[in-house]
């Protein structure tokens, strides 16, 4: 249904019915997935309704994706990129990525979304790969004096336990998926960024800079937001910000001045700064 502004300018003389050219803009900043039971990533839950309500913008002539992430999930990178193309589709709208800080791994999946990637000429883009990452704590147990006790149906189910040795056969089936991986991560940008240069070795996981990225042909031009659209939609391009999801657990316990509520979320603040340092972590991994 049309918006009562729309429907009260349908009913003005057409002298005054002239709206100015409207780009709605997505945000879509953090690590991908979800960071903690308090903390919320990025994910198609989180980004749905901002996605539905962009694309939706009454008079809209594009959509302007603003993005900085250094990547994680890959499925729910993959979920987003694939809702991006599908609401791209439907609502016959160009789609456009602007990088901020770094659009790396996952985060560059998403930004194949669009149609074109503009960056900073200093932005971190690439990353095309899949890294897993953990600890090990084989001698930890026996040290402290504590038996640790697991029991599994499927030799499979206690694969990269942290606190055994590592086992070459858990190694080997983790390759294997994490090549799978790759193999739907390298197609997708292939598919979508059809003028990458022969022979150049852009799916090792390296990242460039904007400026770097751009004879890549991982990024279409170097610019911003603002100075973009206002050339291409003219210097009355109205930007219309599309708010997102509410704040994790804890910013919305913390909104609700109980004290039940204030000690639930003096509780929950150790798992809030731990995800804060891990978002904080994939940040540095790009110099950020």
């Amino acid at each position: 249904m049309p918006a009562l502004s729309d429907r009260l300018r349908a009913l003005l003389p057409g002298r005054f019915r002239k709206r100015r050219p409207r780009v709605a803009v997505v945000r879509l900043s953090g690590t991908i997935g979800a960071a903690s039971p308090f903390r919320q990533g990025l994910s198609i839950e989180a980004v749905a309704g901002s996605l539905e309500r962009a694309f939706s913008l009454p008079g809209a002539k594009a959509v302007a994706l603003v993005i900085n992430s250094p990547g994680g999930a890959p499925a729910q990178s993959h979920l987003i990129f694939r809702r991006i193309r599908a609401l791209a589709q439907e609502k016959n709208l160009p789609v456009l990525a602007f990088v901020e800080d770094v659009a790396a791994s996952g985060g560059y999946m998403i930004a194949c979304g669009a149609d074109e990637i503009i960056a900073d000429p200093t932005s971190i883009v690439g990353s095309i790969g899949v890294v897993s990452a953990g600890f090990g704590f084989p001698g930890l147990l026996e040290k402290l004096g504590v038996e640790r006790r697991v029991h599994t149906i499927g030799e499979a189910k206690g694969m990269l336990d942290p606190f055994r040795p590592e086992d070459p056969a858990d190694i080997e089936r983790l390759k294997r998926i994490q090549a799978d991986v790759q193999g739907v991560f390298t197609e997708l940008v292939s598919s979508r960024r059809p003028n990458l240069p022969a022979g150049e070795s852009l799916f090792t996981g390296a990242v460039w800079t904007g400026r770097q990225a751009l004879p890549l042909g991982l990024v279409d031009a170097i610019g911003d937001l603002r100075t973009t659209l206002r050339a291409r939609y003219g210097e009355k391009v109205d930007l219309v910000p599309i708010a997102g999801a509410k704040g994790g657990f804890l910013s919305r316990l913390l909104r609700r001045n109980t004290p039940g509520r204030i000690g639930e979320a003096v509780a929950a603040l150790p798992g809030e700064t731990l995800a804060a340092l891990e978002e904080r972590a994939a940040f540095a991994r790009y110099g950020l």
